[in-house]
């Protein structure tokens, strides 16, 4: 579906995990670290479109839930963007802390339902979660993932949302670049300098500036 559109005076929330975060914990409370966030508020605010940036490393789709009323509601958005999804297969393989497909789709919908109910006049984009496997054991990652990038796929269907599409614009960049999978991501998770640009890029086709 055709993508929301900002104009001067928008306010733009950008919360998920530490791809999101990228640094911005350490520079306070308006930092932006210096990932794709930092990058679309760059092009963003040349329009005077206000982007926050509330990611926190290590958080999943739960940690969400608990900080959406503060960091989300509270801030009174007229566009949220949702990136997550990563952390809840990681902690699987390095904590045996499994998140299910299942319990995943109910806190996503449960994210979603509050944004339409607490504010109803902004828009939701999501953002699929990727990876870019680096090491052999990570293809095994898949299994784990790939059902979640699934779900984020049929939540902006069945809600009528705009999907950042990630997952497949990493491989492919891997495939025809013939750089090596860590020139995106440094350990399969985590976007180098190039990854976050991709990131940008594919959100700014997204979302449209006015």
């Amino acid at each position: 579906m055709s993508g929301p559109s900002l104009g001067r005076g928008s306010r733009v929330v950008l919360i998920g995990d530490s791809i999101t975060d990228a640094g911005r914990l350490a520079e306070g409370e308006f930092g932006l670290g210096h990932g794709y966030a930092a990058r679309v508020a760059g092009v963003c605010g040349r329009r005077g479109v206000t982007v926050l940036n509330r990611g926190v490393g290590g958080h999943r789709v739960v940690d969400l839930q608990a900080r959406w009323d503060q960091d989300v509601l509270a801030l009174e958005p007229d566009l949220v963007s949702i990136k997550i999804g990563i952390n809840d297969t990681w902690r699987r393989y390095d904590a045996g802390d499994e998140t299910s497909a299942e319990d995943f789709e109910t806190g996503y919908r449960d994210l979603l339902d509050r944004t339409l109910a607490g504010a109803p006049r902004a828009s939701i984009v999501l953002v699929e979660p990727f990876l870019v496997p680096v090491r052999t054991e990570q293809w095994g990652w898949r299994e784990d993932l790939d059902p979640k990038i699934q779900v984020v796929r049929r939540l902006a269907g069945s809600y009528g949302l705009p999907r950042v599409a990630t997952d497949g614009p990493f491989a492919q960049a891997v495939a025809t670049s013939g750089l090596g999978p860590e020139a995106w991501a440094y350990d399969g998770v985590h976007p180098t300098p190039a990854g976050h640009g991709l990131l940008a890029e594919a959100w700014l086709k997204v979302v449209h500036l006015r």
